[in-house]
């Protein structure tokens, strides 16, 4: 009984710590100059929304959320975006990884005149750690997670991290 009541406390203490190191991740990168939505309030919304991945190629084609469109990152083209989405009304939540990123090509679609963008606080890494499920380039459900980086790695608590 005592070692399943530590681990409890353990667990709690890790979550709330690893989520506060989330938090000052994020402000040490972002001006939040784009709201967050919480992974919770996207599992409520998501049909309603448009969801962009601005990550790699590679990072999209090993699990994305289900009906994720790929603008990319390094990539990124405006031009072709505007044609995907032409109401600049949309509510759109665009991710990457962590969050990080994701906020980088918000702030180019406010500045194009989209009105409803919103930053996935946590990107994919909150999504997946959270036990929601993220699908390959075949559309099927898969554990594997593109983790970006080492460094970046250790943001991601559940499912089989994949570098390349």
């Amino acid at each position: 009984m005592k070692i399943r009541i530590l681990s409890f406390l353990l667990l709690i203490v890790t979550n709330v710590f690893s989520q506060n190191n989330l938090k000052n991740l994020l402000k040490m990168y972002n001006t939040e100059s784009i709201p967050y939505i919480s992974v919770t309030q996207l599992q409520k919304t998501a049909s309603k929304l448009i969801l962009l991945d601005v990550r790699e190629k590679k990072e999209f084609k090993i699990s994305h959320l289900k009906n994720a469109k790929f603008v990319g990152y390094t990539n990124f083209n405006l031009k072709e975006t505007l044609k995907k989405i032409p109401n600049k009304m949309s509510k759109i939540v665009v991710y990457c990884s962590l969050g990080i990123r994701s906020e980088d090509i918000a702030e180019k679609l406010k500045v194009a005149g989209y009105t409803n963008v919103l930053n996935l606080y946590g990107g994919i890494f909150e999504w997946k750690n959270k036990g929601n499920p993220v699908f390959d380039s075949n559309g099927k459900a898969t554990d594997k997670m593109h983790v970006f980086s080492k460094e970046w790695s250790k943001w991601l608590l559940k499912g089989k991290k994949v570098y390349e």
